[in-house]
């Protein structure tokens, strides 16, 4: 496989940027090498400088359910581009998409748009707290929600990649109002609310953690939490920016048939531009400027572009079939799973809708300490191979795969033919 043009590229970025790139995990340093430079791409495949092309499993970190440079989405943003890219002023079509996303979520009664996820949780933070007058929040252990200070405490992602549970740069103010719960363990947070509810303004969660790879709530866990927050006054946030829209029109909150307070949006509401978006009962969301006191703004928020595409998004998947992106993810796990412990690795899968992780480990994974166990040298092991067989996962072992209604059967089945080693490229 040629990398000479990626590698030539790299090399300049880090001239102008801190370790060349302009997000951590894109810089592959859990699983080393040198990142891959994307030239194109489309429907389930990417083209690196080189001239490689690779099956992604990565879309955008999810944003891309519909794959690459779908053909809607790209007339969306052409036409829209034509029409002006930034007003600082409303336009119909953000009005069109807050109704797609209402009517997907009934516990969201009134939203705001923002420019990024990191954006919507920070403000539903600020906005729990004014409505409260508490200002302690709770988070879950390995659960990522942005880079908001208040939120970088023994926090996923790229966090846990690099084995820093907190951020340099965070006030040690700021950090004592944030509680870390262990999540999928209710006892632990039952109690953390019983002794302390009269300071917590907010329970920010992932109700299907993607950001320590993919963790599943333990039966009853979403509920309990809805239950114990519900009867303290305490504001239950929903973080939904990865799956929300992927594991089905309403969400994991539809799913597991529990009803959040706020909820957080972002990736697929933008179709693979910046976009975010909170929203809930509408008594909170009136506490927001102009309505309220909780002051939150933004210049291109509501970008007319990104709005356009999100649109052509939204519209088109209230019309497609989850069972058949799911029925794909079921066959790629079960045929990666039986190719793997075939070669005697030691590994568990764990999966829902269209996301996945493999984790090196043989125990089960619940939780970011059960998910820490795992073996990262043989997941980085397992991710040069595939690249070097054309396959494109995340360079984390901490990180969800994605996979798009643009995936074959065929991309499938050439997948684990690949992991086998019984493809040629």
């Amino acid at each position: 496989m040629k990398r000479q043009r990626s590698r030539a590229l790299y090399k300049e970025a880090q001239n102008y940027m801190p370790g060349g790139v302009n997000s951590p995990v894109r810089a592959f340093k859990a699983v080393g090498g040198t990142p891959l430079f994307i030239k194109r791409a489309s429907g389930s495949r990417i083209c690196d400088e080189d001239g490689n092309e690779f099956l992604d499993y990565v879309m955008s970190w999810g944003a891309l359910i519909l794959g690459h440079a779908p053909a809607a989405v790209a007339r969306a943003i052409a036409e829209a581009g034509r029409r002006g890219a930034s007003f600082g002023a409303p336009t119909k079509a953000e009005t069109e998409l807050a109704q797609i996303i209402t009517r997907a979520f009934p516990s969201i009664e009134k939203m705001r748009l923002v420019n990024s996820g990191t954006e919507a949780t920070m403000s539903a933070i600020r906005l729990s707290r004014g409505f409260t007058g508490r200002e302690k929040l709770i988070k879950f252990e390995g659960c990522y929600h942005g880079h908001s200070d208040s939120l970088l405490v023994k926090a996923g992602s790229g966090g846990a990649t690099f084995a820093i549970p907190d951020s340099a740069g965070v006030p040690r103010g700021v950090s004592r109002d944030t509680i870390v719960a262990r999540y999928n363990d209710l006892d632990q947070f039952s109690r953390i609310v019983r002794n302390r509810h009269r300071e917590i303004a907010c329970v920010i969660i992932e109700p299907v953690a993607a950001n320590m790879g993919v963790v599943l709530p333990a039966h009853g866990f979403l509920l309990g939490v809805r239950e114990l927050t519900a009867r303290y006054g305490i504001v239950l946030i929903f973080d939904e920016v990865i799956c929300g829209f992927r594991l089905g029109f309403g969400g994991a909150q539809t799913l597991y048939g529990i009803t959040p307070d706020l909820t957080c949006l972002g990736k697929i509401i933008g179709g693979g531009l910046p976009i975010g978006a909170y929203g809930g009962r509408e008594e909170i969301m009136e506490c927001v400027a102009p309505c309220g006191a909780v002051y939150q703004a933004g210049t291109l928020s509501g970008n007319p572009v990104a709005v356009s595409a999100g649109l052509a998004v939204l519209r088109t998947l209230s019309r497609l079939d989850y069972g058949a992106i799911e029925w794909k993810t079921e066959h790629l796990c079960n045929g990666l799973g039986e190719r793997l412990r075939s070669k005697g690795a030691r590994i568990t899968i764990n999966r829902i809708g269209s996301m996945f992780t493999v984790f090196f480990t043989g125990a089960g994974v619940t939780d970011y300490r059960s998910a820490k166990k795992s073996d990262a040298r043989a997941y980085a092991r397992f991710f040069q191979a595939m690249l070097s067989a054309g396959v494109n996962l995340p360079p984390s072992q901490f990180e969800a795969n994605f996979i798009s209604f643009s995936h074959t059967r065929a991309d499938i089945d050439e997948t684990i033919a690949r992991c086998a080693g019984k493809a040629k490229r």
